[in-house]
């Protein structure tokens, strides 16, 4: 039995901002979903879909601010 030192990976940023820019774009889509479903929906549920796709906007803003900060460090 062999002892490995196991190191941790190195912190890789380079494709921070096109994740972001991913996740962004997954949100907008389940913000669209949600809406979509709202149609259908009343009541309770519907509270609960403008409630959460509230949280996902804020959500969104955050990470357009990470871009921007992912952005300037890459290119400074």
């Amino acid at each position: 039995m062999t002892d490995k030192q196991y190191q941790p990976k190195p912190d890789d940023r380079s494709d921070n901002v096109e994740k972001l820019q991913d996740m962004v774009q997954d949100t907008i889509q389940n913000i669209e979903k949600a809406h979509e479903t709202m149609e259908f929906s009343s009541g309770q549920e519907k509270e609960q879909i403008i409630a959460k796709n509230k949280r996902r906007e804020e959500a969104i803003e955050g990470f357009r601010s990470e871009i921007k900060d992912e952005y300037h460090n890459q290119n400074d």
